[in-house]
């Protein structure tokens, strides 16, 4: 068999779609079609369904693929010990982030990983952390920072740090500064929030059951940026990472509150790092771990894990 092959059988499997694992690849479709059909002729089986959504592994392509991915991960550990001899860390990992959290530590990652792994590639993915769990299981992700993980079957999780939540307002030039506010009276205002499954949405509507409270939900909508642009128009208020406003083309126009639990200290939401428990982590990938750490206890509050 082709490692080749294999890697794009695996692409497609993993991704659902041709069209999408080519641009994963960054390959024509009609050669990736092609080799997976060698593949497949060389092995008389049918590997992968097509139809009119993407492709889905067949029996014989399931079975190909829990193959196929310990096939290509054995080469990247030889690639890696030959890269050793040589003094340095090879190979390819792909880390997946919380948007607030990329804002904070993807450019001082990026940076120390060109200095530490210059023979390595970093791949970085801005994702919820519900899908980036799901990315995990199937391989797309070597391992990722997910905001308020609990234990699954797949997955080995490890407390990382914790955020900063909190509430995002309009500003007005009249308003004087705000004081921090407490959960009860955060119930009473109304916020514009993701929908389910957000990890913070979640934890916060677990912190507000914890007091007797539910949020007043004004609007749901998906993503940071369209979020902060109801929150500037005043459709309402919203519970963000202290983080989510950085970078933001008028931070001006947002004025931050603190939001404090019922003992009084500032709201946290904890943050974890996932790996597959399927695959074994590979020495590239435990050094990238690593710098995900060093990078956390400079820029958030890894004194509070």
């Amino acid at each position: 068999m082709d490692l080749r092959q294999l890697e794009y059988f695996v692409r497609v499997a993993e991704l659902g779609s041709f069209t999408r694992a080519a641009l994963a690849l960054n390959v024509a479709q009609p050669a990736l079609s092609r080799q997976v059909r060698l593949l497949e002729v060389e092995l008389r089986h049918n590997l992968l369904q097509r139809n009119g959504r993407g492709a889905a592994p067949t029996e014989a392509g399931q079975l190909l693929l829990e193959h196929a991915r310990g096939i290509l991960h054995q080469v990247e550990r030889a690639r890696e010990e030959l890269a050793r001899l040589r003094g340095g860390l090879a190979g390819r990992v792909t880390l997946g982030l919380p948007p607030s959290v990329a804002r904070v530590l993807a450019v001082p990652l990026v940076h120390d990983f060109h200095q530490q792994l210059p023979e390595a590639r970093l791949a970085i993915t801005e994702a919820l952390s519900a899908s980036m769990q799901e990315q995990l299981v199937s391989g797309r992700l070597d391992l990722a920072v997910l905001y308020n993980a609990h234990p699954v079957p797949d997955l080995e999780i490890a407390r990382l740090a914790s955020d900063e939540l909190v509430l995002v307002r309009h500003r007005t030039d009249i308003a004087p500064p705000l004081q921090a506010i407490h959960l009860p009276e955060l119930a009473r205002l109304p916020l514009i929030i993701p929908s389910r499954p957000n990890a913070i949405r979640i934890y916060m509507e677990a912190q507000l059951a914890a007091v007797g409270c539910e949020p007043d939900i004004a609007l749901e909508i998906d993503g940071v940026a369209a979020i902060l642009d109801l929150v500037e128009g005043e459709a309402g208020c919203a519970i963000l990472s202290r983080h989510a406003l950085t970078g933001v083309a008028r931070p001006e126009a947002f004025s931050l509150q603190g939001i404090l639990t019922v003992d009084g200290k500032p709201l946290r939401i904890p943050l974890h790092t996932a790996v597959s428990a399927r695959r074994p982590t590979t020495s590239t990938q435990r050094a990238v771990l690593a710098l995900v750490r060093q990078q956390a206890r400079r820029f958030l509050d890894a004194a509070a894990s």
